[in-house]
């Protein structure tokens, strides 16, 4: 994803930082995308294409399995309803 790796397992401060976000409740429709637009300064569609990329890291596995595991499952739910 990005080169500004640190000890987190190699993942970038970008990187744990969409995790961060992802392992949130929102409490309604916008509200995430707001949140990615002041907090990481990049767009939402940025924020899923980078989301995408990482959940089939296994760096970001290992460092957050939970999340990781809920966003692979709803994933593979979606395309199987396709």
């Amino acid at each position: 994803m990005s080169d500004d790796r640190d000890d987190q397992g190699g993942l970038s401060e970008r990187d744990l930082a969409v995790l961060a976000l992802e392992r949130m409740s929102w409490p309604g429709p916008g509200a995430k995308e707001r949140a990615v637009r002041e907090r990481l300064g990049i767009t939402p569609t940025r924020y899923y294409q980078l989301l995408g990329v990482l959940i089939d890291d296994p760096r970001a596995l290992a460092h957050d399995p939970v999340t990781v595991n809920r966003l692979r499952r709803l994933r593979d739910e979606r395309r199987g309803r396709r």
